[in-house]
């Protein structure tokens, strides 16, 4: 593993809980079924609710379509301008210096997210393996009520290049030899067998099919093994000399495939924010089925 700090277990998140040096979040979002008549292919709901049913002591909470996705598009959790997400992580407290870790319920995908993000931004941070449900099942100390405010902070953004790219940019790499494009849905939708709540059914021509749920074990919800990851990405052609794009329906679950590669080394990574939402709703762009 190329960064042993990116991932954290429960157990030595417990060991660091009430010290000065923790930042700790919960990520939490989740997707429910919209109105037929409604124009999206889901509701975003905040995770405050469930978090002050229950939460891991002394974590601050984060609403990613609320205060960390651009707002002036209808796309769904779209990275917004720096200066955004500088005053959002202010208002948290979040301080490069101090220990960052992420969680998340139901799926490690919404702190696997705001890795992504922050890692752009210049800063590292740890998503605990399992998230809240592993901490749970092991009936360790949880609290009640409304989020924990750390001290606001000036956080001060160092943007690093290529994290993110655009529709035109991935519809450049299309048949690129030297680059992967990486599907992280699962594999009836990548091959359009099931309708798409994003529009078109299908894939991003000439893309490869690694799931993220093929990426967690599903009786903890933690990651699998690097070395099961490594095998995965591989039989689909996904080596480290490619450059990698990844996506999804929203730019959510994607990540779990880019923080995987991250800890095998992969380093020419990116993630089309997009993704199917934008894609599939586009009658301009390819399409494949099959």
């Amino acid at each position: 593993m190329t960064q042993p700090t990116s991932l954290i277990s429960t157990e030595q998140l417990a060991v660091l809980l009430g010290q000065p040096s923790l930042r700790l979040y919960d990520c939490t979002t989740y997707l429910e079924p919209a109105p037929q008549d409604s124009r999206d292919p889901y509701l975003v709901v905040s995770g405050r609710k469930t978090f002050e049913a229950g939460h891991i002591p002394g974590a601050d909470f984060l609403d990613l379509q609320g205060e960390f996705s651009d707002p002036s598009t209808h796309l769904r959790f779209m990275m917004p301008a720096a200066a955004q997400l500088e005053s959002a992580f202010g208002r948290h407290g979040l301080d490069a210096s101090k220990t960052i870790v992420l969680y998340s319920i139901g799926s490690m995908m919404w702190a696997t997210r705001f890795w992504w993000m922050l890692r752009s931004l210049g800063v590292d941070a740890r998503v605990l393996d399992g998230g809240l449900d592993k901490w749970k099942a092991e009936a360790r100390t949880l609290e009640q009520g409304p989020p924990s405010r750390y001290p606001a902070t000036r956080f001060k953004a160092a943007p690093r290049q290529g994290f993110f790219i655009d529709k035109s940019a991935v519809l450049a790499r299309i048949n690129d030899p030297s680059t992967a494009i990486v599907n992280a849905l699962g594999p009836q939708f990548h091959r359009g067998l099931e309708p798409s709540r994003y529009g078109r059914p299908g894939r991003i021509p000439g893309s490869v099919n690694v799931p993220a749920a093929t990426l967690v074990i599903a009786a903890d919800k933690t990651l699998t093994a690097l070395a099961d990851a490594e095998a995965k990405f591989a039989a689909q052609g996904v080596t480290r000399d490619k450059n990698v794009i990844c996506y999804c329906g929203g730019g959510i679950s994607a990540t779990i495939d880019l923080f995987l590669l991250a800890q095998l080394g992969y380093d020419k990574l990116t993630l089309y924010d997009g993704s199917m939402g934008e894609w599939a709703g586009d009658s301009e762009l390819p399409i494949e089925t099959g």
